[in-house]
């Protein structure tokens, strides 16, 4: 007789092989876009969504495993016929939902997700998208599909067939580990971020990366997040008010400055994202003295913006201001929802159309709050995180120390074709602040470490520097240096000040023609990319969202947003708002009431912008 303790692995193996089959069907449904994947392609979404389909199968599996290990406990209960019940409803509801999403792609171009639950106000407009849908065809599907897997089911995997005869302490021990195990598919695996969208992404075709995802987990994840990303709570004014009052502030018809680089064809571009470098500790920006030495040294031998501002405090939230000059959301953030983030511009796409080599390096994991899927939809070339560097060069939390991470930089751009837009994100600076070098300041208070840290990912910067003014590439390279975040620390900043959000930002290296020029422009992180495809004298039309602050700006102002408030910050003053007592938290007398109106449509309009993407 085969032993109970089978049942929960085999139901397990039960639901992988159903949602393998349902991307099969996927991928032959759209057999013209599968047509144009390569072998390898198409073996990647099955590989690569793999773990998306071991955790929704887990989430699946934990009613059957729980009712499973009761009843091992007192084998009297009986619940084959529960859990059949259970696992036929399941499987018919999914049946119908891959069904209705094969067709849906076909309109939509994404997966279903919570989309549909945007027409329950106006169905006609859902019925008229499914008008011409297969009706006869689908439904075909869905009984074949239930069927075939109800007749699977009944024939191999249903618990009847299934017996133990050994101890109740054993039964049930064993059925309480297979519960158990199911934390790790459930978040994906041991490491440190649960899983999400991005490990399915594997390349720069979104139809490759659609076909990988597990559809019911992404029309989960979509639900559970559906009131962050559906409606725009923040109505302050009547829609087409917001909108001239957003398009009034990036009208300029100023000039452009275009003497801030050496005669360089297609210069290369190094954009190097500090990891919370704030001010508080750069000292030309006036923090304090001696943490940033080097940082101090490129700004001398470069231009720095003295006066710029990060767009939110996250991490995930400043890539996107930085690198597709977005606007940062309040209580989430685009870059979790990569159907959204396939909409936005981003540096790389402009570079790599223009024959630019692209990449990406990073100490830590990419997978982090969907990094790699916004990465893969810029299209770089290459991507290299964690697990492209030895574990014995990881800190106890987040990967690479930051001078392993610039080694491997320069060791790669030695070999890189030219010219090349190439982005390196540091880490050791965020939390637990651990270093590989003797500390420069003592204390072991967390402000103390936080200080030590940006003392070391300055080191490294520096020593990176140093070689890379030895390369043949130097010359020709525009490096830009900007933080992704500032930070409470030094000075346990609360979430609202502007001394949080102000951050240092940076032109230099070998293609820079000017050296120890201050720009005074009140700026956001939306208005980097700007001012970069401006000096390069690129397009950057699809950046709507920022001022080149190279050029005279008609109307400065910075914008950051905190735990559901903002900041706005013009000549005039800083301004500071709740959006949910709806009351000025701080205001400078100089401030007008007219800069609290801005604040407010700025809130709603990139809002908005963001809800419709």
């Amino acid at each position: 007789m085969k032993k109970h303790v089978y049942f929960q692995p085999l139901y397990f193996l039960f639901w992988l092989l159903y949602f393998v089959v349902a991307r099969a069907l996927f991928l032959v449904y759209h057999l013209d876009k599968s047509e144009q994947l390569s072998s390898g392609d198409l073996f990647n979404t099955f590989l690569y969504g793999l773990r998306l389909d071991a955790s929704f199968t887990a989430y699946i599996s934990i009613i059957p495993f729980l009712v499973s290990t009761v009843a091992a406990f007192w084998p009297r209960l009986k619940v084959g016929g529960f859990i059949r019940s259970y696992t036929f409803t399941i499987l018919v509801l999914i049946s119908v939902l891959l069904s209705a999403d094969l067709e849906l792609y076909t309109f939509w171009g994404f997966r279903l997700d919570a989309t549909p639950l945007q027409y329950l106000n106006t169905p006609g407009e859902m019925f008229a998208t499914a008008a011409t849908a297969p009706v006869f065809l689908l439904s075909l599907v869905t009984m074949a599909l239930s069927a075939g897997f109800i007749l699977l089911y009944l024939y191999l995997f249903g618990k009847k067939k299934y017996s133990f005869n050994s101890s109740k302490l054993l039964a049930g021990g064993l059925s309480f580990m297979y519960l158990v195990l199911l934390v790790l598919p459930l978040r994906g695996g041991w490491q440190q971020i649960p899983i999400n969208q991005s490990v399915v992404y594997f390349s720069d075709k979104p139809y490759a990366n659609h076909a990988g995802l597990n559809m019911p987990w992404n029309l989960m994840h979509a639900m559970l997040k559906y009131s962050k990303t559906s409606s725009n709570p923040y109505q302050y004014m009547p829609e087409e008010e917001a909108a001239e009052k957003i398009a009034a502030l990036y009208h300029t018809s100023q000039p452009v400055d275009t003497t801030v680089l050496r005669n360089t064809a297609k210069p290369n571009v190094l954009f190097i994202i500090l990891e919370s470098y704030t001010a508080k500790l750069v000292d030309h920006l006036g923090g304090e003295a001696d943490v940033t030495p080097n940082l101090d040294k490129l700004a001398a031998e470069g231009i720095t913006f003295t006066n710029l501002y990060a767009s939110g405090d996250r991490s995930e939230k400043g890539m996107v201001a930085l690198l597709s000059g977005y606007p940062v959301q309040t209580v989430t953030s685009i870059i979790k929802t990569p159907k959204k983030t396939e909409k936005l511009p981003q540096l790389s796409k402009v570079f790599k159309e223009r024959g630019y080599k692209t990449s990406f390096y990073y100490g830590g994991e990419l997978e982090f709050a969907n990094i790699k899927s916004y990465l893969l939809n810029g299209g770089y070339h290459k991507l290299a995180d964690k697990y492209d560097f030895d574990p014995s060069t990881y800190n106890s939390k987040w990967g690479a120390h930051d001078h392993v991470l610039f080694d491997r930089v320069l060791e790669e751009l030695k070999q890189e074709k030219q010219p090349f837009f190439s982005t390196v994100y540091t880490l050791s600076s965020h939390e637990p602040f651990e270093i590989p070098i003797d500390p420069k300041f003592s204390g072991t208070t967390n402000e103390a470490l936080f200080r030590n840290s940006v003392y070391y990912t300055d080191w490294a910067l520096g020593r990176f520097i140093e070689q890379a003014k030895q390369q043949t590439w130097w010359d020709n390279t525009l490096i830009v240096l900007a933080a992704d975040h500032g930070h409470p620390l030094p000075g346990d900043d609360a979430n609202h000040q502007p001394s949080k959000f102000r951050i240092p930002f940076i032109l230099t290296g070998g293609a820079v023609k000017r050296q120890g020029l201050k720009i005074n422009t009140i700026g956001s992180q939306t208005d980097i990319a700007t001012t970069l495809l401006a000096t390069l004298k690129l397009p950057h039309q699809e950046f709507t969202w920022g001022h080149n602050l190279l050029a005279p700006v008609a109307n400065p102002f910075a914008f950051y947003v905190f735990n559901d408030g903002f900041g706005y910050i013009t000549p005039q003053g800083v301004l500071t708002f709740d959006n949910v007592s709806k009351q000025v938290i701080s205001k400078d007398s100089s401030v007008p009431e007219e800069q609290v109106e801005l604040g407010k449509a700025y809130m709603q309009y990139s809002y908005g912008d963001f809800v419709k993407k």
